[in-house]
């Protein structure tokens, strides 16, 4: 693996090492795990990544003290897909979430999937969520009927309401506040949102101090930086970058907030904390989109700015202090990796992520297990295969804002559609942006990643090949009308 570490990192993989295989099954008390995913947040939004206009102390700190991945990848560039794979270790395709759900969609997350809930309640986890679910509106769908013991937050993106900018009337309804399965609160405003960031941090502290005597998974789902961007009072007009540093620099004192919580409760040395986003900027928005920085393209598309986002794991003792790993990974891979800390037992079905404990821990020689990611989009169209350090863009039709007027201030821009003819070949180890296309030069390299494009389109279909595959599961599927 290729790993850039200081002194002190080089110093824990030797602890690491002398401490055996990485398995904590066995010990006294099993270790609790925090994943705070946002909601668009861009590969150079956070500052150890490249951002400028705004600072983030707090993930900056994160970073020094643990493991950045510099190839961490989402399943797919969207909200309801991109979560499925978090939460069931799977592709989205697999688990049948396309795209996002809207709020009057009858099928979400199926509750026989195993979530990350469901799997460390094997051992006896309390397990929280606060934040954006969207993974099914309908009460029987929510988190609380997918392993969670509890939830607060919203169904779904925090767009979809009747303010949206694009929507003709009577297209969502009033934006609801759920605690459990029941609306807290419906028709959220304007200044309710500004509360949210600071709402679901306080939920996140109370719940590390209720459960402090027993391990516990936490999922904090931020619904920012998606548009509407609302900040509290507190940081608005903090950053010297506008609305979206300011909600950029609340998300890093949330952050600051649970790692302080740990803290008090002696649970620092004992807790595996990720951070990282669901998908890339919506470069629609403009000045409140992210920045992906070297990056080609954003949310919305599998070029590396839709789908490769800023990942940071902490873990005192555990993860080296100051690591980079450029080894590819993705969310498919978090939850065989917390199975295997934990000594839970995978599904009886079949998922596609791996064990990256190696690569997390800054084991020397660690690989990312996998021989490719495939990556999907639209109705399940596979656009683009990856393989080590090569990726192949397979033929298919995408967005771009490239050339367009910006959008501003909450208001979009207009993408324009540009068309791939034939498979185009990139080298992300040289050519992060991916400019230049190597397909005419790297023969034998396409066609063994089109091979294994065919082994996917078996598996898991492509609608541009109109494929059906033979190891898709159903949705969670209610009667229309279902509350």
């Amino acid at each position: 693996m290729r790993h850039l570490l200081t002194k002190a990192a080089l110093l824990g993989c030797l602890v690491l090492l002398a401490g055996g295989s990485g398995s904590v099954a066995g010990a006294e008390r099993l270790p609790n795990v925090v994943v705070i995913f946002c909601d668009d947040m861009a590969y150079a939004d956070v500052g150890c990544f490249g951002a400028k206009g705004w600072t983030t102390p707090n993930l900056d700190r994160m970073a020094a003290e643990g493991m950045r991945l510099t190839r961490f990848y989402v399943a797919q560039p969207v909200c309801s897909a991109s979560r499925s794979a978090l939460m069931t270790g799977c592709y989205p395709t697999r688990v049948g979430i396309m795209g996002a759900l809207g709020p009057k969609a009858p099928i979400g997350l199926n509750t026989n999937e195993v979530t990350l809930a469901r799997l460390v309640k094997q051992k006896g986890y309390a397990t929280g969520m606060v934040g954006k679910w969207h993974l099914g509106r309908p009460a029987p769908l929510l988190p609380v009927h997918q392993g969670f013991d509890e939830f607060f937050g919203l169904p779904y993106s925090n767009d979809m309401w009747p303010h949206h900018p694009e929507a003709t009337a009577g297209t969502y309804p009033p934006l609801p506040l759920i605690e459990g399965d029941r609306v807290l609160k419906d028709g959220l405003t304007g200044k309710d949102q500004a509360k949210l960031t600071t709402q679901y941090t306080e939920r996140a502290v109370k719940f590390i101090r209720q459960n402090r005597d027993r391990p516990f998974f936490l999922y904090v789902a931020h619904s920012m930086p998606h548009v509407p961007l609302y900040v509290s009072s507190k940081f608005k007009g903090k950053s010297a970058q506008g609305l979206y540093g300011d909600v950029i620099e609340e998300i890093d004192w949330s952050v600051g907030q649970i790692l302080a919580a740990l803290r008090k409760h002696k649970l620092d040395d004992n807790t595996l904390v990720i951070f990282t986003s669901d998908n890339g900027p919506w470069l629609s928005y403009g000045n409140h989109a992210g920045n992906a920085g070297p990056l080609r393209e954003g949310k919305g598309t599998c070029w590396e700015g839709g789908i490769r986002e800023p990942f940071i794991a902490r873990w005192p003792g555990r993860i080296p202090a100051g690591g980079e790993c450029r080894e590819p990974a993705m969310t498919i891979d978090i939850l065989p990796t917390v199975a295997k800390l934990i000594g839970a037992e995978l599904p009886p079905h079949k998922i596609d992520g791996r064990d990256i404990w190696p690569l997390l821990s800054g084991a020397p020689g660690a690989r990312s297990p996998q021989e490719a990611y495939y990556f999907y989009y639209e109705n399940n169209q596979l656009q683009a295969v990856m393989s080590g350090r090569w990726k192949l863009m397979l033929p298919h039709s995408y967005r771009t804002m490239d050339g367009q007027p910006q959008g501003a201030d909450a208001k979009p821009g207009k993408y324009r559609q540009v068309k791939i003819a034939k498979p185009e070949l990139y080298d992300l180890e040289t050519d992060i942006g991916e400019r230049t296309d190597l397909a005419d030069r790297q023969a034998d390299v396409v066609q063994r990643l089109l091979a294994l494009a065919e082994k996917a389109r078996e598996d898991l279909g492509d609608s541009l090949t109109k494929r059906k595959g033979s190891g898709v599961r159903e949705p969670g599927r209610v009667a229309p009308g279902t509350p």
